[in-house]
Parts: C-alpha cells; sequence; structure tokens
C-alpha cells in the first residue's frame, strides 16, 4: 500500500495543482498583513487627527472649486425694456423687403442705440435705411455709395477709420454707425431736417425733395407699426391691430 515513491506521489494531477493556489492564499495573506500594518503604523504615530486633516483638505477643495464654477457661470440676460418694440419692427420691415427677420432685428436694436446716442428719432434712421438700401447690408450704387446707409468710404474715410477702414462700410453695425454720425452732422450744421436729409442723399440741387418725401413716407410707416403696440386694448386685439397694420403696409409703394 505504500509503494508509491515520493516523486510519483508528486507527479499526480490534483497535487500539482494544489500548490500553486496555495502559494497564492499565502501571497494575498502577506500583503493584507503589510497593509494592516501601514494602517495600524500611521494611527499610531499620527492618531486619528490625519484622517480628519486629510477629509478638511477635501473639503476645502471641492468648496473652493464650487465658488469658482458659481462664480463663472452666466446671468441670464436681460430682457430689452424696447424688446416688443424692436420685434414688432423687425417683422415688419423683413416682410416688407423681404429679408430675414432675425437679422434684421439686430439692425433695428443697432439703430436705436446710435440713434440715442446722437439724439436722433430712431424711426428716421430706420427709414432712411429702407430707402438707402431696403435692409441689404452689401447693397452698392453706382457711384461708389456702400452698405445699409449707403456711405461713400472716399468722402467718409476718416470716419471709416475708427473701424477698421474702408471695408468696415460693409460692416452692418460699423455702416449704421457712420451712416447716424453723418446725419446727425448734417443736421446740426443745416438745422433743418429736409435740408439734412437732401444733403445726406447728393440731392440738394432737388427742390422736389424727392428723397426727403420718400424717408418721411417711411417713417410714418414705423410710427404706424409703433403706435399700435401701445394702443390700450386687449393683448389678443392689439397684436392683430399691429398685425393689420403691418400687412396694410406690407406692398411697396414710392
Amino acid at each position: 500500500m505504500f509503494a508509491k515513491s515520493i516523486s510519483e506521489i508528486s507527479a499526480e494531477p490534483g497535487i500539482a495543482v494544489s500548490m500553486p493556489r496555495t502559494r497564492k492564499m499565502l501571497t494575498l495573506l502577506v500583503f493584507f498583513a503589510s497593509v494592516s500594518a501601514l494602517a495600524l503604523l500611521l494611527h499610531e504615530r499620527y492618531g486619528a487627527p490625519w484622517l480628519q486633516t486629510a477629509y478638511v483638505a477635501v473639503q476645502n477643495e471641492a468648496q473652493a472649486v464650487s465658488a469658482r464654477v458659481l462664480a463663472t457661470k452666466k446671468e441670464a440676460p436681460a430682457v430689452h425694456p424696447d424688446a416688443e418694440r424692436h420685434l414688432a419692427l423687425a417683422e415688419f420691415l423683413a416682410k416688407r423687403y423681404k429679408v430675414s427677420q432675425d437679422v434684421t432685428l439686430e439692425f433695428v436694436q443697432i439703430a436705436h442705440a446710435e440713434a440715442q446716442l446722437y439724439r436722433l428719432d430712431p424711426l428716421l434712421v430706420m427709414a432712411v435705411i429702407a430707402v438707402e438700401s431696403r435692409y441689404n447690408p452689401i447693397a452698392e450704387s453706382e457711384v461708389g455709395a456702400k452698405g445699409l446707409m449707403q456711405i461713400i468710404p472716399k468722402y467718409h474715410g476718416d470716419k471709416l477709420a475708427e473701424f477698421g477702414g474702408e471695408k468696415a462700410v460693409f460692416d452692418p453695425e460699423s455702416n449704421i454707425r457712420v451712416g447716424t454720425r453723418i446725419l446727425r452732422e448734417y443736421l446740426t450744421r443745416t438745422g433743418n431736417l429736409s435740408i439734412a436729409l437732401q444733403m445726406y442723399a447728393g440731392a440738394l440741387n432737388d427742390e422736389n425733395d424727392t428723397y426727403t418725401n420718400k424717408v418721411l413716407s417711411e417713417k410714418q410707416r414705423l410710427q404706424r407699426v409703433v403706435a399700435a403696440l401701445a394702443e390700450p386694448a386687449p393683448e389678443p386685439m392689439r397684436l392683430a391691430r399691429a398685425r393689420d397694420a403691418r400687412r396694410a403696409d406690407a406692398p411697396l409703394g414710392e
């Protein structure tokens, strides 16, 4: 019964497989024992405070990150007090001249801001844009007038230089800012709106004031759009009146 030698016994498959498993288990036990010893050593050397210190450090860092995130969070933009007016005008102009309403809204907002800066009626500035370019920012005439307010760069290069030079004439904001300034200068110089408008158009010799009449007629259309918004009526009726006013003026007329 004891016929097998030691070498024969170790060669059996079941025993050969069990030896590596035993070594792995011993390795894991040594690893866990080492970790436990290290933890015990840290606890004996530094005590519980080192855990509390680590926690406080992490908490402080988390609060600092939160503060930075909250500080950089953008606030929702405030609604402009004239937003309804701007939108109504943009809708009217977009339909009348068959242009983008979103882009036209930007032009309307710029015109209001610049007109306020130069103490002009924004509807007057918008009417000039309508007559000059029909709200086409890349319009160009045979005589070299360019952009929304049809500015001739060779005559107003000094003003355009403030916005980067002659190429700025096709930038809508720069064009409106320069055009509004020119109109303000002519009005200050002459003291007469009709003459200032004729001067803007380069048509002082026109005794019939054709250009002035076009601009003022367009301004009246815009005034009706604004007046419809101001009427004291129930909301549905007020909006319907504004819409009807815009539709009534939609066909182009000279």
